[in-house]
């Protein structure tokens, strides 16, 4: 008698969301660790906020690999792989003494650790595993759950570095990286999902024929925007609310509340995305985000208006990652989702690289932030516009054909 496989849907989603959550989570609270390393070591913003920013650019462009991997050989042995690569960065990370030790630990292996435990891979994973009409709903849970991390880990990220110093709290945030790998079990795949192997298609003729689609070219446009904005926040947020005399209690209670908020927009998008037009839901998404930054910077900065802020930034955060995630499937089929979810979220990476060292390098040479949120509210209108025209029917292509 077969025995049942214990990877249900269910245990799928469970697992990868909480994977989501450990390594979004840990990775949530890099800005904590700005200010406190950079004056214990001498070092200036920009040193901290370079190793951020390549950390974030290696993420992406490792990516595209890594789901090409995980569409190969399933997303558990490229999840496994990613948790021990996280949890040797975070080690070396904290005995770095000079930037380029940082740079090779934060940067290098973090950003590699990240590309091999995060959206595409898990998304990829959870996609092959849901029919198309659940697929939305599931891709917005996962991220929901991946959100909770945020929240969580970034007081208790806080308390370490109170309790214990900032060298302590990243040696106990190794530790806790580990429990991903474990996790992963639950994500080496059958091979067997909704969608997959009903077209003979190689990874080289999907990239082509992504790449040839302008609707494609115009998401991936849009998520440049998206990493901009919310990498130059997650890391310049909390040094940006000292420099106008807030604590840094406050800086950390508004990326939990960015984080808490967050799981309430990835739901909703999910949940939407199931009904409605995903690529308006995008531009709104976009031009949201626009809109509140302009208000928060005409607003006197108070404890008050920061929470504020944090609460709507939070609902358009991460919104975005499963209607782009979903517009892809949705698009091109779920065979090849990672890969092609991975070079659209290269994208992404490029914009958060150029978000985060921007952030440092103008507040070095200005003493002021005002110019980058400048930036980042005008890129938001352009990914609004950008989302507008993509086409979102399916791709229809010839079936393979079947077997004597």
């Amino acid at each position: 008698m077969a025995h049942r496989d214990w990877r249900t849907p269910t245990v799928v989603l469970i697992c990868g969301g909480l994977i989501l959550a450990f390594s979004l989570g840990i990775r949530h609270g890099f800005g904590l660790f700005l200010q406190p390393m950079t004056m214990d070591l001498g070092w200036g913003r920009e040193t901290f906020a370079f190793s951020m920013a390549l950390q974030n650019l290696l993420w992406g462009a490792a990516q595209p690999l890594s789901g090409m991997l995980a569409d190969k050989y399933g997303a558990g042995r490229v999840l496994a792989s990613g948790a021990v690569l996280y949890a040797a960065g975070l080690v070396l990370m904290a005995l770095s003494q000079s930037g380029l030790a940082l740079d090779l630990s934060a940067g290098l292996l973090i950003g590699l650790a990240l590309s091999g435990t995060t959206f595409s891979v898990v998304f990829g994973a959870v996609g092959r595993t849901f029919p198309p009409e659940k697929r939305s709903m599931a891709l917005g849970i996962a991220g929901a759950v991946g959100s909770f991390g945020q929240f969580v880990m970034l007081p208790l990220e806080q308390f370490l570095i109170g309790g214990f110093g900032w060298l302590e709290a990243l040696l106990i945030i190794a530790a806790m990286a580990t429990i991903m790998a474990p996790l992963s079990a639950a994500l080496v795949e059958r091979r067997t999902g909704p969608g997959v192997g009903t077209v003979r298609q190689s990874a080289m003729d999907a990239m082509k024929e992504a790449l040839a689609h302008r609707g494609f070219v115009l998401l991936t446009l849009g998520f440049f925007v998206c990493g901009f904005q919310v990498v130059f926040i997650s890391v310049h947020f909390p040094a940006f609310l000292l420099d106008r005399g807030l604590s840094a209690q406050t800086g950390m209670m508004a990326l939990a509340l960015i984080g808490f908020f967050n799981i309430i927009g990835s739901y909703l998008a999910g949940w939407l995305g199931g009904m409605l037009s995903k690529k308006y839901l995008l531009s709104a998404l976009y031009i949201g985000r626009s809109v509140v930054i302009v208000i928060f910077l005409l607003l006197p900065i108070t404890p008050l208006s920061v929470y504020l802020f944090a609460a709507a930034i939070g609902i358009l955060w991460l919104a975005t990652v499963p209607l782009t995630n979903g517009l892809v499937a949705q698009i091109f089929g779920v065979q090849y989702l990672s890969m092609l979810g991975g070079f659209v979220f290269f994208s992404h990476q490029i914009g958060s690289f150029l978000g985060v060292w921007l952030g440092g390098y103008l507040y070095d040479r200005t003493g002021s932030y005002n110019l980058v949120w400048l930036i980042a509210s005008a890129l938001g209108v352009v990914a609004a516009i950008a989302n507008l025209p993509i086409d979102e029917r399916e791709i229809r292509r010839a079936p393979m054909p079947s077997k004597a």
